[in-house]
């Protein structure tokens, strides 16, 4: 059962389409991850499905409800949580979730129960009462995830959740989503820049970038699109044996970066004596050579020919990877 779904979904700002005629779909009960380089459209796509921008063309559903013309039910139905914070950090714990189902109507006898089974899923129990600006940077993120559930949303949205957190925090809050979603059986839908977080958390992806969808898959049959395995390797002469290795049908994905030449294939350790046999043929002597599986960074890289642009990876030298076409 479909619990998002988009049609045509357009905005325009000016002479910028920031999302260009986009359709999709979102299952009830997955985590979906939205992913696309800075500028790619995700933000602005996700404030059209929360209702803070009106599409110029095309509309979407959030849980049976319009965007459009049923808006107080689709806020009903959905929670937020946005990459910027949004905590009063002059109150408690308590306090902010308690304003929160204030917001929503949500009674006081329930306002209690709720409050104290959201701290437990987050496990922020023995923190609920101590002022949020004495809170570290992972406990405000679970907080805010707390309060984006506490009026039983039926999709969770999750703008960049983990961003600047450090990875022991991270793989913290990687654990308190996936028992939401277990637990509360609430669908998430997220965004993010890192791929081992949209690998660790998400059913299916959608790839977005200049405002278009580019793939939407589950992350297995995407990784197998360029190949069940990954060869790295660093010649004598590349280019020639590149020339050599483009030829076979085997040989689905090709790239060169620096001095090493990277091949897309199926059952890599049985290519590697093929790959060596062939290069001493051509009097080509092999550096170094290795086999992996492919990552959802390689997959990405397929599909919009560059990697994530993020202030946090601009400077980091990118690993060999894949371009769409070659």
């Amino acid at each position: 059962m479909d619990i998002i779904k988009t049609e045509h979904l357009t905005k325009n700002f000016k002479d910028l389409t920031a999302v260009d005629n986009i359709s999709f779909t979102v299952q009830k009960g997955e985590i979906f991850g939205f992913l696309g380089p800075n500028g790619a459209g995700k933000t602005t796509t996700i404030k059209m499905l929360t209702t803070l921008l009106h599409p110029t063309n095309g509309t979407a559903e959030i849980a049976g409800h319009d965007i459009i013309n049923k808006r107080d039910d689709v806020r009903k139905s959905i929670g937020v949580v946005f990459q910027e914070p949004a905590l009063d950090t002059e109150l408690t714990g308590v306090e902010n979730l308690d304003f929160h189902a204030r917001m929503y109507g949500i009674s006081k006898k329930r306002r209690g129960e709720r409050i104290n089974e959201v701290f437990e899923l987050v496990d922020l129990t023995d923190k609920k009462d101590v002022l949020v600006k004495n809170y570290s940077g992972g406990m405000k993120r679970r907080l805010e995830i707390a309060r984006g559930l506490m009026h039983f949303p039926k999709v969770l949205f999750l703008d960049e959740p983990t961003l600047g957190l450090d990875a022991q925090t991270r793989q913290a809050i990687w654990k308190y989503i996936k028992k939401m979603n277990r637990e509360e059986k609430t669908t998430i839908f997220l965004t993010t820049h890192y791929m081992d977080e949209a690998d660790n958390l998400c059913n299916r992806i959608g790839i977005i970038d200049h405002g278009k969808i580019l793939v939407m898959d589950s992350i297995r049959n995407l990784k197998q699109s360029i190949g069940n395995d990954v060869i790295t390797l660093s010649s004598t002469d590349n280019q020639k044996l590149l020339t050599e290795l483009k030829q076979k049908d085997w040989v689905k994905k090709t790239e060169t970066y620096d001095d090493h030449l990277t091949l897309g294939v199926q059952q890599g350790d049985e290519k590697i004596p093929i790959i060596i046999e062939r290069a001493q043929k051509l009097d080509i002597k092999i550096k170094s050579i290795s086999v992996r599986q492919p990552t959802l960074d390689d997959v990405f890289i397929s599909y919009t020919g560059r990697t994530m642009r993020d202030e946090e990876t601009k400077n980091i030298t990118v690993p060999p990877r894949f371009k769409r076409g070659r």
